[in-house]
């Protein structure tokens, strides 16, 4: 057990999926695995342990913002032993191409800071993805005929964010989506030296305005689900 997860030694699996939402989470856990069970609940931030196609995977809500996530990725790969962790949540289309309930695979995500900030100093580190789970989750995209862009995200540390100027030279600069967690995922990846990846859902877009209805979020989610299982079992 650690201070954030209640988990005993065992109960976490080397594959971690992190959505932030916990009842994310549990509707995940619920809809994928097989036998699933719940493994951690402390705070409210629920964890689940089961099977998908015979491979144990943990599903664990990290919480909104990167030093939420950092609590929980931190505590499960120090303490727990997990050597994959993929980011499945929902993100705020930039580009005119990316549309609503597309996917986006995650190359690199940039950021302004983030609590990884301190170590790095003035340092701009540029954290990515593991290329092998970025090449996988690409296949099982392109196989299962979904619409996906692979590129830059960006991980704002706000979510009521007033900088319409940092907005356009974003996308400007080809940014596809934003979110608020993958930077410091792959950050913390690279300093323990495990795999990491977003894949993420577009709920809404800062430029259209659209946005997906709250009843119809979790109904299209699977296919961001079934990409993550698949890429991190290739």
């Amino acid at each position: 057990m650690t201070v954030h997860i209640g988990a005993k030694p065992g109960d976490i699996a080397e594959t971690v999926l992190m959505p932030g939402d916990p009842y994310r989470a549990k509707w995940a856990a619920e809809t994928f695995l097989e036998d699933a069970q719940l493994v951690n609940e402390v705070r409210g931030m629920l964890g689940f342990t089961g099977t998908w196609r015979g491979h144990r995977v943990t599903i664990q809500g990290s919480g909104m913002g990167m030093p939420s996530l950092s609590i929980y990725a931190n505590e499960l790969m120090a303490e727990y032993g997990a050597q994959t962790l993929v980011r499945i949540g929902s993100c705020g289309g930039m580009q005119p191409h990316v549309g609503i309930r597309d996917v986006i695979i995650a190359m690199t995500a940039s950021t302004i800071t983030s609590p990884s900030s301190g170590i790095l100093r003035e340092l701009n580190f540029a954290p990515c993805a593991d290329w092998t789970l970025l090449r996988a989750a690409v296949d099982a995209a392109e196989a299962r005929g979904t619409k996906t862009h692979v590129g830059g995200i960006y991980s704002s540390d706000v979510f009521y964010a007033e900088r319409p100027d940092l907005d356009e030279q974003m996308v400007r600069h080809g940014i596809l989506g934003v979110e608020m967690e993958a930077a410091e995922l792959y950050t913390l990846a690279a300093r323990h030296k495990r795999r990491a990846l977003a894949v993420l859902t577009v709920s809404d877009h800062l430029q259209t305005g659209e946005a997906l209805p709250a009843d119809q979020r979790e109904r299209s989610f699977g296919d961001m689900v079934e990409i993550a299982l698949e890429a991190a079992f290739a």
